[in-house]
């Protein structure tokens, strides 16, 4: 037991004045007083997404990891260097930009241009006895480049309404129509292409006035299963489909083209070719249609497949930057000026400055999160990765890593130092 001894003349009252320091008289090892100087000693952690408990957490945006060891006297933390694969779809369920809608409002009447064919005939009835109804799709998931987006949009369009022909014959059991509209290979009379000067899209169709349905959300029985995926935060810049496109929040009548002089006015790229050949006239009335007009749809902005330009990296706990949300027409916004943003969101922001499919190096970012006094230890993280709108990073089978920098408060030994001159 170790024995103390009041520097005190009367022992007694020694003992019961607390303003007297003992020492310790049998300890080899004195009590070293606290200086109040510190050293700023730089922590390193390396964290690997693979490295976490995939059971628990399936989707690597969103994990708990606890480091090799506690963590003490931390002043702050920053994130210094990072590796992420760029493998998003700028398309996608949850993106709530893969469907759309439209209606083919002035079908093609061969009877009244003088055209005596049957199959054709049928094909005005099936499509004049659903003038009334949409006509909706989705496209595939994924990242896109210009041309093949107008591609799939002229697929999908054209497959649209194949189906509708086809369930029509069918319940007219008009086979022989069956077979020859597989045979010609469907309905083909939607032409979508890029104009690769302005950069827009445009839509056309060879015969049939159309209708794009820009203002349809997203209440659709094709969308009901993944409802529960879409974003958490409303975006008036993302508006569906439609929105990327580069149309409007309104409904767009396509114009059509009639014959003037003995020639065909019909929209032109006097740039060069679209199709091999065409000259820069890629919409051409239906061949074999006496009297038809083409119709056509300029999409007014420019065309846009890029994704998301940045991402927020979450650290329950640690979070330092402040963000602003969308705005939205509420009684709290009508009601109030205050913000409608959040405090301490993120305690990161990361850019994405490369399309899929790459991967991203970069390091030094400038946030950090201070504590004053130091914080006593940090032994577990919480991450979480998102984009603005609160919808996750979805990476897949790829892994990424990052490297968080501890700055630690190391209390100084007060220690005095003398030089002493060589003996003569």
């Amino acid at each position: 037991m170790s024995a103390f001894k009041f520097n005190s003349v009367n022992e007694n009252i020694g003992r019961n004045n607390f303003t007297n320091i003992p020492y310790n008289v049998n300890m080899t090892h004195p009590l070293i007083p606290n200086s109040q100087d510190y050293m700023i000693y730089k922590k390193y952690v390396s964290i690997h997404s693979e490295d976490r408990d995939i059971i628990k957490y399936p989707n690597s945006s969103e994990f708990e990891i606890e480091l090799p060891e506690d963590i003490i006297n931390v002043s702050s933390i920053r994130l210094v260097q990072w590796t992420f694969p760029v493998n998003y779809n700028t398309f996608s369920v949850n993106n709530n930009n893969l469907y759309f809608t439209f209606k083919i409002t002035n079908p093609y009447n061969p009877s009244i241009n003088g055209v005596s064919d049957v199959f054709a005939y049928r094909v005005f009835e099936a499509l004049f006895s659903t003038m009334d109804q949409r006509y909706e799709f989705l496209i595939e998931e994924g990242f896109y480049n210009p041309v093949q987006m107008a591609t799939e949009l002229t697929n999908k369009f054209n497959y649209a309404v194949t189906r509708r022909i086809q369930s029509y014959f069918i319940s007219k059991k008009w086979t022989d129509s069956l077979e020859q509209l597989l045979f010609e290979g469907g309905y083909t009379r939607f032409v979508i292409v890029y104009n690769e000067v302005n950069a827009k899209i445009w839509f056309g169709n060879r015969a049939d006035g159309f209708l794009l349905i820009n203002e349809a959300g997203i209440a659709s029985n094709i969308l009901n299963e993944a409802l529960c995926n879409l974003k958490s935060l409303p975006n008036s810049s993302n508006y569906g489909l439609p929105s990327f496109l580069g149309l409007r929040r309104l409904n767009s009548e396509a114009i059509s083209g009639s014959t003037l002089n003995n020639g065909i006015q019909v929209p032109r790229f006097f740039y060069g070719d679209v199709s091999p050949g065409d000259n820069g006239y890629w919409l051409l009335p239906y061949s074999g249609f006496s009297g038809s007009e083409v119709y056509w749809v300029e999409a007014p902005f420019k065309i846009n497949l890029m994704g998301e330009s940045y991402f927020y990296m979450e650290l329950a706990g640690q979070n330092c930057i402040d963000e602003t949300k969308p705005y939205n027409v509420s009684e709290f916004t009508l009601t109030t000026n205050q913000t409608n943003g959040v405090v301490n969101s993120s305690f990161a922001k990361i850019a994405v400055p490369s399309t899929p499919m790459s991967q991203i190096y970069d390091r030094e970012q400038s946030p950090y999160k201070f504590y004053y006094p130091p914080l006593e230890r940090i032994r577990r993280l919480k991450l979480k990765l998102r984009y603005h709108d609160g919808s996750p990073l979805i990476f897949g089978v790829f892994n990424y890593t990052f490297l968080l920098e501890f700055s630690i408060m190391l209390p100084m030994i007060p220690r005095d130092s003398k030089l002493v001159p060589n003996a003569p």
